[in-house]
């Protein structure tokens, strides 16, 4: 299994993160919901969600990969929400 995050991050509709990549050379869509941004330190504030997308890229990618090669990534989309914080 091979998973690239090409990136850029960018505003999803509800207000998290979409961050793209690719596994096995398919595209896949990594979506970080609000609440996980805003819980990944949660002694912080959450403003923009891309500027704290991006002071927790490295932390919250691993947490994708790690739901990635458990097997979660279904129809081309990961979800990554608060309850998988707790993975990292």
């Amino acid at each position: 299994m091979k998973i690239e995050f090409i990136g850029p991050a960018s505003m999803a509709h509800d207000g998290g993160v979409h961050y793209p990549a690719l596994l096995d050379g398919q595209q896949l869509s990594c979506h970080f919901s609000y609440e996980a941004l805003d819980d990944v330190e949660p002694d912080g504030i959450l403003g923009d969600a891309l500027i704290h997308f991006k002071n927790h890229q490295l932390k919250l990618l691993s947490i994708a990969e790690q739901k990635i090669l458990k097997g979660h990534a279904h129809d081309g989309k990961i979800q990554i929400f608060s309850a998988d914080l707790a993975l990292s």
